[in-house]
């Protein structure tokens, strides 16, 4: 039996998307016979207890928490710098050095002094898309040879079957900060002079004082469960997912999933899933309003080849390839 100490912290952290990948991976690893896995988690959510978490119990309380383990597996950047035992690290984007004018100044601080070390410790980097593994070598100089590519997924209840919102809409999903982009977003939407049609928007509040709701049929829903964004993504017209930046964009594939023409940014981590979707430059409102316009034109077409196109990204295939990296580093 491999033991596998699993870094569960995200999941009182964020409902986005890494709580997102660690809630798919825990569910499919429950049915790998041959592991067994150790949830250990920092549990406190309050803002000041950031620092703590990143110093105190990456640095300090995880490694020794896990030191019994075959494998250590943190599902963020936020990992260890020295492990007693084989450690794993998922980085899903790069977007903290590539953009930091994007995030706070703790996290910028804490980013660039800690990814290169993360980095060098992890004996494996998995990274979710073909573009981050770029980024990684690139950036971080990691070498090619400690880098796996494993895509993220998409599960119930994330599936066309299924009951739908009501109503008129445009689906927008991620957290509220600069990197999403909305407020050219909303004037996309604007421009597309879409009658009769909202722009509902769901995610958490994030940092940067971004506000969705400062136009005329634009709606803040803000934190929705599961099943209730399902319900949405069915429901919506079309999906409008345009970030400046992404290492692979879940709310583009759960769109898909459900069957939903989707707009998105035109990045190439994207492109490497995509099907069914429409892609803009994020940065010019003219296009996200043609983009949006030629999606609800195309919808059925597009819903169509979004679900075919999703269907290759399961998360038992993801817990297998990622229990074969286990597997790699505790031979």
């Amino acid at each position: 039996m491999l033991e596998v100490a699993l870094d569960t912290s995200p999941l009182a952290q964020t409902r986005a998307g890494t709580a997102r990948y660690l809630r798919g991976l825990l569910g499919a690893l429950k049915h790998e016979p041959a592991v067994h896995v150790q949830r250990l988690a920092f549990g406190a959510r309050p803002r000041l207890a950031v620092p703590v978490r990143d110093v105190g119990w990456y640095l300090g309380v995880l490694p020794l928490l896990a030191r019994s383990a075959d494998v250590l597996h943190c599902p963020t950047f936020r990992a260890p710098v020295r492990s007693g035992v084989p450690l794993v690290v998922t980085f899903h984007d790069l977007a903290v050095l590539r953009h930091p004018e994007a995030f706070n100044t703790w996290t910028r601080a804490y980013s660039r002094a800690s990814l290169p070390r993360v980095a060098r410790a992890a004996a494996r980097l998995i990274a979710v898309s073909e573009f981050t593994a770029q980024e990684l070598i690139d950036v971080l100089g990691v070498p090619e040879r400690k880098i796996r590519v494993i895509p993220n997924a998409v599960g119930e209840p994330f599936t066309a079957e299924g009951d739908a919102a009501e109503g008129e809409y445009v689906l927008a999903v991620g957290t509220l900060e600069p990197r999403k982009n909305l407020s050219r977003l909303v004037e996309g939407f604007r421009r597309a002079g879409l009658n009769g049609c909202e722009l509902r928007i769901v995610g958490a509040r994030g940092w940067g004082n971004v506000d969705p709701v400062a136009a005329d049929g634009v709606r803040w829903l803000g934190e929705v469960s599961d099943d209730d964004l399902a319900r949405l993504y069915r429901g919506a017209r079309c999906a409008a997912y345009v970030s400046l930046y992404e290492g692979f964009g879940l709310p583009v594939l759960e769109a898909m999933a459900c069957g939903t023409a989707v707009v998105s940014s035109d990045l190439p981590a994207v492109r490497e899933f995509a099907g069914g979707v429409v892609t803009v430059d994020p940065r010019d409102p003219d296009s996200i309003a043609s983009g949006l316009t030629e999606a609800l034109g195309r919808r059925e077409e597009l819903g169509h080849e979004g679900r075919e196109a999703a269907a290759a990204f399961d998360w038992p295939r993801i817990a297998r390839k990622t229990v074969e990296v286990y597997r790699e580093v505790a031979a």
